[in-house]
């Protein structure tokens, strides 16, 4: 996905976006980028982070960096910052989200403005060049913003820092994603997680509204144009991406996951009880909280049956092939034989996508000598391929487990009940748990119900974005 801080200030913010920009770390992996605003110009540098942590990659260039008006961005999708000479002047520029149309937008440019892209080895055009490039058109980085995202199907989240005590931030059409403004005695800062400001000094200020602009600068901020009525907010904020001191929305994301897991274990009650287990786990980290959340619930014992093994490889999705990612999943997963060996265990889980990883885990617990393995996934069976955020990175619908194995159950007239296969109340509902414990090898498995997952949400849940359960957009 990605993440971005900014901050614009009477003194000199280097560390500031420095730490800001790595405590967004969890939310990509695969470019970084900070540029500095001083009396010189716009320094900038971009680096990959596969294999090594941004603040690694960052340290040595410190020294060369000096202003008070800078960003910086983890990006899964294309190198940025980029620095744009343009009609407007030079500016900095790193975005958030996905382009759905980016060859219908190419091509329109050629053809009405003549103009050229830089190209990676496939072909592709950086996409925060094409959202400059639209930018670009208008009469005003404001107009042009606007204008921009109008076009985009998909979403765009946006900085641009213009000069020296000056940062425009853009949050898209309907807030798929926070934009959240922090303020000290010396200036103001922009950022996805409020954490990342807090330990910095700064304190909650704004939360900028679903389509609003603001121009911020060391004096505070100006709303350039207002926030738009409607919100889709992601729900995966909260049940996989967040880091677990974030807020959004006002709703803390652990005490959310909590929430969540308790409304998990009540629901298998009233739907014929919770499994007779030895102990209640998480699937290491996200899954922890929302197994909490259960056990408490359940009243049964919280255990950590094996424990991730992560300085060498943090996240599991990193390398560039799933045979690699499969293969690192498995040397993570350090086993405390004591509480597998014939243990009955329930996992709760965050999600299950592809559930490759899943199965992988489910073998590495029979062979560790677990008598059953029970699953719970806090979010319900996922349909759709996220196209607003680069969750899942699969073209195919029928790659997701869910979806595969409906494909498999029913063929092509299977896309006309995904409703039902989702509600574990309906006969397609239960065939496809039926199918899946088969497939995997769990003993039981259960889905958190949509209803329940809003209710852990606790905001309006017309403002939260479902379509990777739902396929419905707005």
């Amino acid at each position: 996905m990605g993440g971005f801080f900014g901050a614009v200030s009477k003194r000199d913010i280097v560390l500031d976006v420095f730490f800001g920009t790595d405590y967004h770390s969890h939310l990509g992996t695969r470019y970084a980028g900070m540029a500095v605003w001083n009396e010189k110009g716009c320094k900038r540098q971009i680096h990959t982070i596969d294999n090594t942590p941004f603040r690694t990659k960052f340290e040595k260039d410190l020294a060369d960096f000096s202003g008070c008006c800078g960003i910086g961005c983890i990006s899964d999708t294309d190198p940025q910052p980029l620095l744009v000479r343009s009609k407007f002047g030079t500016y900095a520029i790193v975005t958030v989200g996905v382009i759905n149309n980016a060859e219908k937008l190419v091509q329109s440019c050629f053809s009405e403005h003549s103009l050229q892209f830089m190209v990676n080895s496939y072909g592709d055009v950086n996409p925060t060049e094409l959202v400059a490039a639209l930018i670009n058109e208008e009469d005003s980085l404001t107009e042009g913003i606007l204008r921009a995202q109008a076009l985009i199907d998909g979403s765009m989240t946006m900085l641009i820092m213009t000069g020296p005590g000056e940062i425009i931030a853009a949050r898209d059409r309907v807030g798929r994603l926070p934009v959240l403004i922090g303020r000290n005695e010396e200036g103001c800062c922009i950022s996805f997680e409020n954490f990342a400001y807090d330990k910095l000094g700064y304190h909650d200020a704004y939360e900028v509204g679903p389509g609003e602009i603001v121009k911020v600068t060391p004096e505070g901020w100006e709303t350039l144009s207002p926030a738009g009525e409607q919100m889709k907010i992601c729900a995966f904020l909260w049940t996989y991406y967040g880091y677990p001191n974030s807020r959004y929305e006002g709703m803390n994301v652990e005490v959310m996951r909590y929430r969540n897991g308790a409304l998990l274990a009540q629901q298998d009650e009233a739907r014929g009880g919770i499994p007779e287990v030895d102990c209640i786990a998480g699937m290491p980290d996200s899954g922890v909280p929302h197994a909490i959340g259960y056990a408490n619930k359940a009243g049964i014992p919280f255990a950590r049956p094996f424990i991730k093994y992560t300085p060498t490889w943090p996240r599991s999705f990193m390398p560039a092939t799933q045979d690699v990612r499969n293969q690192v999943a498995k040397m993570k997963q350090i086993p405390v034989p004591e509480l597998i060996e014939n243990k009955k265990i329930l996992f709760v889980d965050d999600s299950i996508v592809r559930g490759t990883q899943v199965r992988e885990t489910v073998d590495f617990l029979r062979e560790c000598g677990a008598a059953e393995v029970h699953m719970r996934s806090a979010c319900p069976p996922i349909m759709y391929n996220c196209k607003f955020l680069n969750f899942s990175r699969n073209n195919a619908d029928t790659d997701l487990l869910a979806r595969k194995t409906v494909q498999e159950l029913e063929g092509d007239a299977g896309k006309e009940h995904l409703d039902e296969y989702a509600d574990a109340g309906t006969e397609r509902g239960q065939c496809l748990l039926k199918s899946i414990c088969e497939k995997i090898g769990f003993a039981s498995l259960a889905y958190q119900s949509l209803d329940g997952l809003l209710e852990a949400i606790g905001i309006d849940r017309e403002k939260v974005c479902t379509y990777c359960w739902t396929g419905k957009d707005l």
